[in-house]
């Protein structure tokens, strides 16, 4: 029997984890049009930070290397001899918030080219119920001349990476797995569970995965929309939101959720993808959208909210100096993919706000690249008259917050993170 090899399309915060998993039980090539990113991971390098330096260098192989291991690569004759593919690949959306299926697309081109008969196709992106069948399979049909469900076949199992937790790595999240036939399920679960500690859930359609996907973040992104406006309530009534939260968490099934700028690659972006099918077929779902809406405009509420702190303590707005502290969309991770922080910055500096940022994991040239904003690694030898805090780093604990303040300045803490003494005031 023909060993099985897996071709993982996409090196990002998803593929490599998982690339570097698979690659401790089997021969697998990852592959990636950008040049620059094979370079790094062939040198045992992740600018991501998902895989250490000793842990990527274990499981590189040479490309002529019969034994378990990962290649990458950029060539597509390199991908050609596998027999599971894993789709990878990000699945935004555009300006207006619509789903970009592109690279989704792209990648299935991609694969098509080097389809054979018997392959399995797993898709791992985020999408909405349907997409992977309707959207998908036409583009591996069209493009290798096989038949779905014939020749080859199809699964899905949805990714649970979190970006940047090194407890909850790839291995010990329960996988949701699924395929386009009940054999083929059976298939497509039995390799998951070959390297998945926590386990599988076998799901009896693709459509059911793709669903289970595109909730768990809904749900989340709705559950925070909750406590953003309850921290708009109790900043009116002059309440400490967070002591509300921890006085309410007492109570067993209390939901654990905090407020704070809601962006990143998942809870930001997959409520529209549900969205866009049930409007679709002819529902226009109104929770699921309240809470997006409510979440996206919590960058303009927190920079209204700076202002007043500011115009209180008789700081001119109007060519001031703010430093932010955090552009990464969460905590300790170097992650800038649609981060609401930007949102903040922007509506700050509509206010004639001279902005500064400062964070220590984020990449600068990838946020020179992405927004057009200059971000520091290293902390600015300057004062300031306000500083305000996004992202919860564990550096930004150590941080001496009054060498950083003009005489009157301000501290505002998005997080409830730094140390209430020093705060002005917070989300």
């Amino acid at each position: 029997m023909k060993k099985d090899k897996i071709a993982i399309i996409g090196l990002g915060y998803v593929g490599l984890p998982l690339a570097r998993l698979f690659a401790t039980k089997y021969s697998v090539v990852g592959f990636d049009i950008n040049t620059d990113r094979i370079s790094e991971l062939m040198s045992g390098v992740d600018s991501t930070l998902e895989v250490d330096k000793e842990t990527l260098q274990s499981v590189l192989i040479d490309e002529d290397s019969d034994s378990n291991g990962l290649f990458c690569t950029n060539e597509l004759n390199k991908i050609k001899d596998c027999n599971y593919y894993i789709i990878t690949v990000p699945t935004p959306v555009d300006k207006n918030n619509r789903p970009i299926l592109t690279p989704l697309i792209k990648a299935s081109e991609t694969v098509g080219a080097v389809l054979k008969e018997g392959d399995i196709v797993i898709y791992e992106s985020t999408v909405y119920p349907g997409a992977t069948e309707e959207d998908c399979v036409p583009v591996l049909e069209k493009e290798s001349g096989l038949r779905f469900n014939e020749d080859f076949f199809a699964g899905y199992s949805p990714e649970r990476i979190n970006p940047g937790d090194k407890e909850h790595t790839v291995e010990k999240i329960l996988k949701v797995t699924s395929g386009s036939t009940p054999e083929v399920g059976e298939n497509v679960n039995d390799l998951y569970k070959s390297v998945i500690t926590a386990g599988t859930h076998l799901a009896p359609t693709i459509k059911v995965a793709e669903a289970s996907k595109v909730i768990e973040n809904s749900q989340r992104d709705i559950n925070i929309a909750f406590v953003n406006e309850l921290a708009k309530i109790f900043n009116l009534l002059d309440i400490n939101t967070h002591d509300v939260l921890e006085a309410a968490g007492t109570k067993w099934n209390f939901l654990r959720f905090k407020p704070g700028l809601v962006g990143g690659h998942c809870i930001g972006v997959d409520p529209y993808y549900l969205a866009q099918k049930a409007q679709e077929n002819g529902y226009h779902p109104e929770i699921i959208l309240a809470g997006r809406r409510l979440n996206d405009g919590m960058g303009d509420y927190v920079a209204s909210e700076v202002v007043k702190c500011m115009i209180k303590k008789k700081i001119p707005v109007n060519g001031s100096k703010v430093l932010v502290l955090g552009i990464a969309f969460k905590e300790n991770c170097p992650d800038v993919r649609n981060t609401k922080a930007v949102d903040l910055i922007n509506a700050l500096k509509d206010y004639g706000i001279n902005i500064m940022i400062h964070d220590p994991w984020a990449d600068e040239d990838e946020v020179m690249h992405e927004y057009g904003l200059e971000s520091l690694k290293s902390i600015p030898n300057e004062k300031f008259d306000a500083v305000v805090l996004t992202v919860s780093h564990n550096k930004f604990k150590d941080l001496d917050l009054l060498s950083l303040k003009n005489e009157n300045a301000i501290i505002y803490d998005v997080k409830n993170f730094l140390d209430n003494s020093l705060v002005d005031a917070h989300l």
